[in-house]
């Protein structure tokens, strides 16, 4: 075996797992977001989670992927396990498509294909024919590093030294080891059935022996996930189990159908393949996958189950008014789900900024010296998370983003600094409960009530708010009761501003007890303003985007 031999297959080898990954960097970026609209309609029902994890998985080319992000999913609390196994099903399915693609030999119109990308990811300005570009490009470069090693396995074939090596691989159980280690360490089943299908086409190696490969490659390709969900909560370790028993449980059952009836099978796919053996590994590979996920589809809730008892318990309990749920030490980093999580963790700090808002008025009306301290306790574990958050989004930021994705993230800025700013206003009150209590300054009844409706407004702006920015609202459900809250809420502490003045005209009102009831209302007006533009702050984003 000749240097230039080794060197072109190293080569070509280099193109295909750089075109790999252009392909599903490219349609990440291009498409990502709306990706994971479809993964996120994963329901309970395990059949169109299957559907939508065959769909998402075809669309980027990796199960590696698809089952990272699903991990991260399930890390995130945004799906549960049962509908994670329906997906992680379906993905399994879904990767076997890169190998029925390198079947075809498209290897003749690669130029033209890697000649398309280039002009639409050099010479075209629009963003998102950029991504698709990348995506082609990709495909290009792929299919011209299998023709590279496909010539150069050609030249293998008549080596005596690798004919010994692969001819002395009969061994089943080896080969399945073979194929294990081979896709645990390129993490990507898709690649190494690729590799394993040229080499059956050169003649390389035998059928038979490649189909246990193939079933060696199904559970390499789990290395991804679990590596991915070390770091996580134990519902993130055991979405990932289930990718790993699925395939495990799976290859077990091909490999007694195999060492039974392997003359059987093996008819059987050439029937359906013809004399091509690079297209009888593709069926071989799609085929496996089908049965498995039909044979272990009925058995899903006994698969959750077994995760379970592969790691049982609970995460430990923490103060939860402190701990980062989404991006903190239990967090996962995925470039698909990394804006999600980064608004779900805005969702929480926004939760916190709301409770300690209504435990300062609390504080102020109930004169509790404990909640005072309370409160100035929570608004500093919210100033490390406002801290922590924006770290976070100024690391993102420098990722390879979806492109809907990386417009939000400037709306996320925003959204952070209005959370923080009502923060302080829960401090404010609370400052102004300090002031009440060591001065002994007593409201009247008028006051209280006019706190009390002010309050009532000012939550529900802020409820409203915060799921139109959380959960996309974008069809206005929302978005005209907060403007309407808005200038309710602007006319009301313009009329009890009034009342004041009225009432401290009539000495209804001493003069310390009215300035903190009018530092309140303005608190509580401005509370509102920001409320407000969280609700509008994606929306705002965007259109800052597209001018």
């Amino acid at each position: 075996m000749s240097v230039s031999i080794v060197v072109t297959l190293l080569g070509g080898l280099g193109l295909f797992l750089m075109g790999m990954h252009q392909m599903s960097d490219g349609m990440a970026k291009a498409a990502g977001a709306r990706m994971r609209g479809i993964l996120e309609a994963a329901t309970s029902n395990r059949i169109k989670g299957t559907l939508v994890g065959i769909v998402f998985c075809a669309l980027i080319q990796s199960s590696s992927a698809t089952t990272v992000m699903v991990v991260s999913f399930v890390n995130a609390g945004m799906m549960t396990l049962y509908q994670a196994a329906g997906v992680i099903f379906g993905a399994n399915i879904g990767t076997t498509i890169t190998s029925q693609l390198v079947s075809f030999n498209l290897s003749e119109y690669a130029p033209l294909i890697l000649f398309a990308g280039v002009i639409m990811t050099q010479f075209i300005k629009d963003s998102r024919v950029k991504k698709v570009g990348e995506v082609i490009l990709g495909f290009g470069v792929l299919f011209m590093g299998l023709d590279l090693m496909s010539s150069s396995m050609s030249s293998l074939k008549d080596s005596p030294q690798i004919a010994n090596i692969l001819g002395g691989l009969t061994n089943p159980l080896l080969a399945v080891l073979v194929g294990t280690v081979i896709t645990a360490i390129i993490q990507s089943s898709s690649i190494t059935v690729s590799i394993i299908l040229l080499m059956a086409q050169q003649g390389l190696l035998e059928l038979p022996i490649c189909f246990y490969i193939i079933l060696g490659c199904n559970i390499g390709a789990c290395m991804s996930a679990m590596i991915a969900s070390l770091t996580g909560k134990k519902e993130a370790k055991r979405a990932a189990l289930i990718h790993l028993f699925f395939n495990i449980i799976g290859t077990v059952i091909i490999f007694i159908v195999l060492t039974v009836a392997g003359g059987q099978v093996l008819r059987l796919i050439q029937a359906i393949s013809g004399d091509d053996p690079g297209r009888c590994v593709a069926n071989a590979h799609s085929l496996f996958k089908i049965c498995q996920v039909i044979l272990l589809l009925p058995f899903t809730n006994g698969i959750v189950k077994l995760t379970y008892l592969a790691v049982p318990g609970e995460d430990a309990a923490k103060d939860q008014e402190i701990e980062l749920l989404y991006i903190g030490d239990k967090a996962m980093f995925s470039p698909a789900t990394a804006v999600v999580e980064g608004i779900k963790e805005l969702e929480h700090m926004a939760s916190l900024v709301y409770e300690n808002l209504n435990r300062g008025l609390d504080a102020l009306i109930e004169q509790d010296s404990a909640k005072i301290e309370k409160v100035y306790e929570v608004e500093k574990q919210i100033d490390l998370m406002n801290r922590a958050i924006t770290d976070y989004l100024v690391s993102i930021g420098q990722m390879a983003l979806p492109i809907d994705d990386r417009r939000s993230i400037s709306g996320l800025f925003h959204v952070i600094n209005d959370i923080e700013r009502i923060g302080n206003q829960a401090k404010n009150l609370a400052d102004e409960a300090a002031e009440r209590v060591e001065e002994q300054i007593v409201f009247s009844d008028e006051c209280y009530d006019e706190l009390r409706q002010m309050r009532e407004k000012v939550n529900l702006i802020m409820e409203y708010s915060v799921d139109a920015f959380a959960h996309g609202e974008r069809e206005h459900m929302h978005m005209q009761d907060i403007l309407d809250l808005e200038d309710e809420i602007d006319e009301m502490e313009r009329a009890f501003q009034k009342n004041h003045v009225e009432r401290l005209s009539r000495n209804e009102c001493t003069a310390a007890a009215g300035l903190v009831f009018s530092d309140v209302l303005s608190g509580l007006e401005r509370v509102a303003d920001h409320a407000t533009n969280i609700g509008y702050s994606m929306m705002d984003a965007q259109e800052e985007d597209e001018n």
